[in-house]
């Protein structure tokens, strides 16, 4: 895994913020859960090295939440719940880290979170770029209920036991083991004591949420007088049920039954809420990569494909898709290659309005792919990260700056001709009097994006006011930006030599080809040089007039074989 170079979506560096959030069963106390948020903040204070007080210069602060501001804001659950906690680790300032990487906290406090029955951790960090779905997220769909549940667990627990590598820990957005207490109204018993359910259930939710009795005015607040049980109460089945239902009799005035006389009570466990995705039920399993390990995105849902095609138990009226970060790195390498066309077809029709020809314009956008080849050459070399958007960004402005070169290169040697120089002597003198100007161009702009690609940072301000520049080499932008810069880095360099090697000779095959056409096929076939929508039949055409005057170059050879007068180069010279 090691060997090859990674392709990412957005590149990713030092996390600034660690956070851990913890979810246990619904319904959980508020407490219990404070008990076992403090386990998980005393085991992170230990890899942290902050235990007994200790202060770690990396860390700025850790902070703890329960129930409020605890939810995942990536699960869409976003309301105060009783079960929910979280942990916040926040570092210090890149160029206070003093070159101390921050990455290596994110697996051990992975690694020493694992162990606690019945919680449900995640460790995550904040995301570069714009928002995007889990690394992993895997969709099942089906609008057979049961089916859904059955597949999406089922497919859960498969992708468990064949353990995927790369994989941290699969976790569905719906919650199958959400306690429920069913309260069935007996109507037979309510009927003969004269009791109607809707006062049963007035009763049952005044105990528990209150009713409003009046209200008291404290200058210009107004509050709300609520009556309902004490918080031991509410938290207490049984004397939640022994709560009395209060009403008035016709035959013997008012009276008073215990709930529990009413009601037929049931526990039983529902499910949580399920979204519905292209008017179908879904059911979405999730997980983070563990990329501090070396895997990627990209290679560990490649895995998860196999797998997934490989699961037996899926009926048909379901369907199992892979999407989150690898469909929008699909859709994003999708628009990313329709800009380059585009871009292509704009720099093609502006260089042949400029040269009046179809073949110097194929010859310069050559470069272009010269300097693709550059980049994943120069990334091959490296080893570095391949991000899909910022790598891609950075070839199709690449296609825009490195076409300059070729034209530096024909215009010079088609000026040269002009004044009678011949083909060759004017491709060799446009190469010899052209790579200053290429040089020093690809030069400027390859020292211009260098900074950037190392992470050069200096403080101007500190640099005038205190005489410290405070030069320091990374950041959180260098982490963004530096697979653009390097992109064109690379392109650049590997386009200029290129610029020197093959475009002269292309060029010059071009013109000796431009005769032979001529000659076979006449003066208005070469006039359709400069007719984009025509270059398909005309490369055929140019593979043709080499094949016929090879042809016509061995039937001359051996006719004047042996002649005293003729040699090879009487031979070829109409070339």
């Amino acid at each position: 895994r090691t060997g090859r170079t990674k392709v990412v979506f957005f590149p990713s560096g030092d996390p600034n913020q660690i956070y851990v959030y913890l979810k246990l069963p619904s319904g959980t106390d508020v407490e219990y859960t404070d008990s076992i948020n403090r386990v998980l903040e005393n085991r992170v204070y230990k890899v942290l090295d902050m235990e007994n007080g200790k202060d770690n210069p990396l860390v700025e602060s850790v902070i703890a939440n329960v129930a409020v501001g605890a939810a995942d804001p990536n699960s869409g659950d976003r309301s105060t719940r009783p079960e929910r906690g979280r942990i916040q680790i926040s570092f210090v300032e890149f160029e206070k880290r003093h070159g101390k990487s921050t990455a290596p906290y994110l697996d051990s406090i992975r690694a020493v979170l694992k162990g606690i029955p019945g919680a449900e951790i995640s460790v995550t960090k904040p995301q570069n770029g714009p928002p995007t779905d889990p690394p992993v997220n895997i969709e099942v769909k089906s609008e057979d209920f049961d089916a859904l549940i059955r597949t999406a667990v089922g497919l859960k627990n498969y992708l468990d036991s064949v353990d995927v590598p790369g994989v941290e820990e699969l976790k569905m957005d719906v919650d199958l083991t959400n306690p429920e207490i069913s309260l069935t109204v007996d109507r037979e018993r309510a009927l003969a004591e004269g009791v109607s359910s809707a006062q049963i259930g007035s009763a049952i939710r005044t105990a528990l949420f209150g009713r409003e009795l009046s209200k008291i005015k404290e200058g210009n607040e107004e509050y709300k007088i609520q009556l309902r049980n004490n918080e031991l109460q509410r938290k207490n089945l049984v004397d939640l049920l022994n709560t009395k239902v209060s009403f008035f009799d016709m035959s013997r005035g008012f009276k008073s039954i215990p709930i529990i006389n009413l009601v037929k009570v049931d526990y039983t466990s529902t499910l949580g809420s399920v979204i519905r995705k292209e008017y179908k039920r879904a059911i979405t399993l999730t997980s983070n990569v563990l990329e501090g390990e070396g895997f990627t995105p990209t290679e560990v849902n490649a895995s998860l494909k196999y797998y997934i095609d490989n699961f037996k138990s899926k009926p048909q009226n379901v369907t199992i898709t892979q999407t989150g970060e690898g469909k929008q790195q699909a859709e994003t390498g999708a628009f990313l290659g329709q800009a380059m066309v585009v871009a292509l077809m704009l720099i093609l029709l502006i260089l042949v309005l400029q040269f009046n020809s179809i073949s110097k314009p194929v010859i310069v956008l050559t470069e272009i792919l010269f300097s693709i080849i550059g980049v994943l050459f120069g990334f091959a070399l490296t080893g570095m990260t391949i991000s899909v958007v910022m790598t891609g960004v950075g070839i199709v402005g690449l296609a825009g700056i490195v076409v300059k070169n070729g034209i530096l290169v024909i215009e010079f040697a088609d000026e040269l001709r002009s004044r009678g120089m011949r083909t060759r002597e004017a491709v060799i003198q446009a190469g010899k009097t052209r790579i200053i100007p290429v040089l020093l161009t690809a030069l400027a702009a390859i020292l211009g994006f260098l900074p950037i690609a190392v992470g050069f940072n200096i403080n101007f301000i500190t640099l005038f006011s205190e005489l410290n520049p405070r030069i320091f080499f990374g950041g959180d932008s260098v982490v963004f930006w530096k697979p653009l810069s390097w992109t064109i880095i690379f392109g650049l360099a590997f386009a200029f030599f290129m610029t020197l090697l093959m475009v002269p000779g292309m060029y010059l095959i071009a013109e000796r080809l431009k005769r032979p056409m001529r000659n076979m096929y006449g003066g208005k076939w070469i006039s359709f040089l400069g007719i984009p929508p025509l270059t398909i039949i005309f490369i055929p055409l140019m593979f043709a007039t080499m094949i016929r005057q090879r042809i016509k170059v061995n039937r001359r050879r051996r006719k004047y074989k042996g002649h005293p007068a003729v040699n090879k180069a009487f031979i070829e010279s109409w070339l």
